[in-house]
């Protein structure tokens, strides 16, 4: 770091370069001269007028003065027009206003008209919206794909959906896809295997992140040092998920439909590009990218249903609803954040965590998170750590693919009652088991995986409760016209206000007036406490001594400053 200048840098010139500049300038304007005088100067010409012995002069003086007249004519009239057209502009706008303040005070089915467009926009963030488009998937797919991350699939599984998928009748088919398998140990990923093929037909999956397109060519540096895409161009798993799906289709005789579901930030759009080998869906690290169906034709005879990420109970734990909710971290309050992040280090172990982020010891989240800011260089105005910024950082780093973590499968394998035996061999008919696992070796092996050392591990809360149906989402809807509301109101109000500015200043002087005479009152009464103190009085100060102290620090800098002549005698 450069040492800030403690004073300011001088500005004295030596002699010899100071009369040197001088001499320049003289020369400078010494050439300037002779420029000048070879030019000659040229004064303008003054008008001379029309000579006294010329003949016709008096016609020619009244011909100027008529030339003027209608020169000043012209431009009066100019004036004119303009006058008019502005005060048509005015009468144009105060027409428009008045029409406004018209529909906004008459018409209930103006407002009504206006909150239901508000509505429609909205409706497409809202998550009643992303509840009504994941029903709609569910309901056209043949085939639902649960992506769970393999880091915590225990807490990526919702059992509303599930018990949907199962309980719906038909020939609707469920699987599991662990994506993220290149995070987990390999001991670990085996284990969730062998627990989750109890229930559901799982497939390790490692989506490709980056795609490639036709654009993006192998690119080389300056030493011509060849750049590594294999870890996030490359996918593991997309051909063991194709043939599981093009086998189900035959046994069907038609074309399929799957849809792809699963919480924020699991993968499923990543999932749907590398099976089709090019970008077709949106990917992002921010949670809740898809909002609404979008369909990908893979095959003649496979088509991909991408939708909108699971919404989140508000009646799960803390871990879940920081990991697997959908918040903006841009958006979301501080104290949301905070949390969050609490929830995290609390289910993790502090000694490998500490490894992680090269951190010493700490005994708070706030601790932890100041020490973090401090070491990565988010700091605000004055050097104090930006606590915020980082504890969002934190939870995006812990969504995406970034930390690496695991968390272990249950000791005993109790199914969820909505789960019973001939369910889960309805939904393990169609589909060759055999080869399912031999391609889950197959890829098992073929990947790099960390170390068990490395990776921290993770205390899982279990499953998470997930909403589907629109019903239970209401009271999202009703804030969202609250706002639209309240915001409509404050508009009103400033339309009011604006027409009136006059009426405004009047009573801002009569505020200033009134406020001078209530702190006189003050003063009056507070002379005649200090003069003779009660009992009572002095109970009542120590009650409220936080109030005081607040009204002092409400007193302006004028106020302290300014000297009273009422309390010299004190």
């Amino acid at each position: 770091m450069k040492r800030p200048k403690l004073k300011k840098a001088s500005k004295r010139l030596t002699c010899h370069k100071r009369y040197k500049i001088q001499k320049k300038i003289r020369e400078h304007h010494r050439k300037v001269r002779k420029e000048a005088k070879k030019r000659g100067r040229k004064k303008p010409k003054k008008d001379p007028g029309v000579p006294s012995a010329a003949p016709f002069r008096e016609e020619l003086l009244r011909e100027a003065e008529q030339r003027k007249q209608r020169l000043e004519e012209l431009k009066q009239k100019q004036k004119l027009n303009r006058q008019k057209e502005h005060e048509k502009n005015r009468k144009l706008e105060a027409k428009k206003n008045e029409a406004k303040i018209r529909e906004k005070a008459e018409g209930k089915e103006s407002s009504g008209k206006s909150k239901a467009n508000t509505s429609k926009l909205l409706d497409k963030n809202s998550k009643k919206s992303f509840c009504r488009e994941l029903k709609k998937v569910i309901e056209a797919s043949d085939v639902v794909l649960e992506v769970l991350d393999a880091r915590d699939p225990m807490g990526c599984r919702c059992p509303q959906l599930e018990q949907a998928v199962t309980c719906s009748g038909g020939d609707k088919k469920l699987l599991l896809v662990l994506n993220k398998i290149d995070l987990v140990p390999k001991e670990n990923l085996e284990k969730w295997l062998n627990f989750l093929k109890k229930e559901f037909p799982t497939v390790a999956f490692k989506s490709a992140t980056l795609m490639k397109d036709r654009t993006m060519q192998e690119q080389f540096t300056k030493r011509r040092a060849r750049v590594d895409f294999s870890r996030t161009t490359e996918c593991f798993g997309s051909k063991c998920l194709l043939k599981l799906l093009q086998e189900h289709g035959r046994t069907q005789n038609k074309a399929i439909q799957v849809g792809v579901v699963g919480f924020p930030n699991v993968g499923k759009s990543s999932i749907i590009n590398s099976l089709k080998g090019v970008r077709a869906c949106n990917v992002g690290l921010a949670r809740g990218v898809t909002k609404s169906m979008q369909i990908v034709h893979i095959d003649k005879q496979t088509k991909m249903l991408d939708s909108p990420s699971i919404i989140a109970d508000p009646s799960n734990s803390a871990v879940a609803l920081a990991l697997r909710n959908i918040i903006d971290t841009e958006e979301s309050g501080s104290a949301g954040v905070l949390e969050g992040a609490d929830a995290i280090l609390n289910h993790c172990s502090k000694q490998q965590v500490m490894m992680h982020y090269s951190i010493p010891d700490f005994r708070t989240t706030e601790e932890f998170l100041t020490l973090l800011a401090q070491k990565r260089g988010m700091l605000k105005k004055g050097g104090v750590p930006d606590v915020e910024n980082i504890a969002k950082l934190l939870l995006c780093d812990w969504t995406g693919a970034k930390i690496r973590y695991h968390s272990q499968p249950p000791e005993s394998h109790r199914p969820p009652p909505y789960l019973t035996e001939d369910k889960i061999t309805e939904m393990q008919v169609c589909f060759n088991l055999k080869n399912l696992e031999e391609e889950n070796n197959k890829t098992v092996q073929a990947l790099k995986y960390p170390s068990p050392a490395s990776s921290i591990l993770f205390q899982s809360a279990g499953m998470t409760d997930g909403t589907i149906e629109e019903n239970k989402v209401i009271e999202v809807a009703s804030e969202w016209e609250n706002l639209e509301t309240s915001k409509e109101g404050k508009e009103e109000e400033e339309d009011f206000t604006e027409s009136d500015d006059d009426q405004d200043d009047v009573e801002e002087e009569m505020d200033i007036k009134e406020e001078s005479e209530v702190q006189v009152i003050r003063k009056a009464k507070l002379l005649k406490r200090q003069t003779n103190p009660t009992n009572s009085e002095k109970q009542i100060a120590e009650s409220k001594h936080s109030n005081s102290l607040s009204f002092s620090l409400d007193k302006t800098a004028d106020e302290d400053d300014a000297y009273d002549f009422n309390t010299d005698y004190v």
